[in-house]
């Protein structure tokens, strides 16, 4: 199953609008400084569908007119331009470790960000303590005077494809938990769209739909930290994000790798997890959860077991990464988390072995980009700010 930020009925004029809307910011997004009459030749709407729809987007603060361009034989046209003045996105980021909360203008400028290094205990406790956070950052004198569009949170699992629900997070415990259905009654002057997904999913969307310029046709993020997941993202002006049935598209790290290994936090045994996830790396070199793992480490230096345990960690995550290329093959691949933070003890034995190994199939000399994200903290949380860009153009 693939979802879409594209509407699904159809037939009727308000349907039509909707994606009149949605295609010309799109359109605008990819291509600033767009002019009506660029819109109109890369939607293949009229000149006269263009101009009423951009019109009521200048009104409403979405677009904003900037120069006029020139053009060769015709009467010069404005440029348009996101409008990033007037409203706030916002992004939540519930992770195993803490939590983070973003705020973004249109284009994904980030205005405000907060992070609180205390991990999740019960889906209640976890609301109230969110809904703090977004409730000082929302009275910010940043972002107090602007519009606010929704909210858009990120969990550490799966959520079915047709509700938000969160199907299961086995590093937090949770299962089948309505996240939004709790948090609402702690914020109920937020208003807008509101939206669930897993975080891979939602730092995928982000890293596609704020590219800067054109993005690639498809792009796989690659989440390590404390467990590892992936999401990918394709389309045009209406990403799509592949999910699956029961929502697992992208859970790589409980593909299994070693047949009748270490038992994982899921209840299988030789998850991709047992050998390149926080928890793994902790339980190897016998870190206590308590501790900072990046400053654990840091601290035992050249150490040979640190060593091996990195490189054996990184070749499984170069596998994973090999594995991605050859099921999905996207056009790039991002690689984010917070064991990047752990350097390239970690990192270099994973580029080394995908680099090594991506051509084997075909026997070519194609390259895939990988992309590194060194800090990625708010990545996940921008991008569900992000969702919620693309889910309000649809329903203002």
């Amino acid at each position: 199953m693939v979802s879409t930020f594209a509407p699904q009925a159809a037939g009727d004029l308000n349907f039509l609008k909707k994606l009149n809307r949605s295609s010309i910011l799109g359109t605008v997004r990819r291509y600033p400084g767009a002019t009506r009459a660029d819109i109109a030749a890369r939607t293949q709407l009229t000149k006269a569908t263009v101009g009423g729809v951009v019109q009521a987007l200048l009104e409403r603060g979405w677009l904003r007119e900037g120069e006029l361009q020139p053009r060769g034989g015709g009467r010069p046209g404005r440029a348009l331009y996101l409008d990033d003045a007037h409203h706030v996105l916002l992004g939540a980021d519930i992770g195993v470790r803490g939590l983070r909360v973003v705020a973004c203008t249109l284009g994904g400028e980030v205005l405000l960000q907060r992070y609180v290094t205390e991990a999740p205990t019960t889906p209640e406790e976890t609301a109230k303590r969110l809904a703090a956070m977004l409730r000082a950052m929302r009275d910010d004198p940043v972002i107090a005077d602007r519009h606010c569009l929704g909210l858009g949170v990120t969990v550490p699992g799966p959520v079915a494809p047709e509700q938000p629900i969160l199907r299961l997070a086995p590093n937090l415990g949770w299962v089948d938990v309505a996240f939004l259905e709790v948090l609402r009654p702690y914020l109920p002057e937020f208003d807008g769209a509101w939206l669930l997904d897993n975080e891979a999913n939602a730092a995928a969307f982000g890293e596609f739909y704020f590219h800067d310029g054109i993005p690639p046709e498809s792009i796989v993020y690659i989440s390590a930290g404390s467990g590892i997941g992936s999401g990918m993202v394709t389309g045009d002006n209406f990403p799509l994000v592949p999910r699956g049935g029961q929502g697992l598209v992208g859970e790589i790290g409980h593909t299994i790798v070693q047949p009748g290994g270490l038992y994982c936090h899921c209840g299988n045994r030789g998850c991709a997890e047992t050998l390149v996830s926080g928890w793994a790396i902790r339980a190897s070199l016998g870190i206590a959860d308590t501790e900072n793992l990046e400053a654990a480490i840091a601290a035992r230096g050249d150490d040979a077991d640190v060593n091996a345990v990195l490189r054996r960690a990184g070749e499984a995550l170069g596998i994973l990464i090999l594995n991605l290329h050859h099921t999905l093959n996207p056009a790039m691949l991002v690689l984010g988390g917070s064991l990047m933070h752990l350097g390239e003890r970690l990192i270099e034995p994973a580029l080394d072995y995908f680099e090594t190994h991506q051509n084997d199939l075909l026997r070519g000399t194609q390259r895939v980009p990988i992309k590194v994200i060194h800090d990625s903290t708010f990545t996940a949380a921008r991008g569900a700010a992000a969702q919620v860009m693309a889910k309000a153009a649809l329903e203002a």
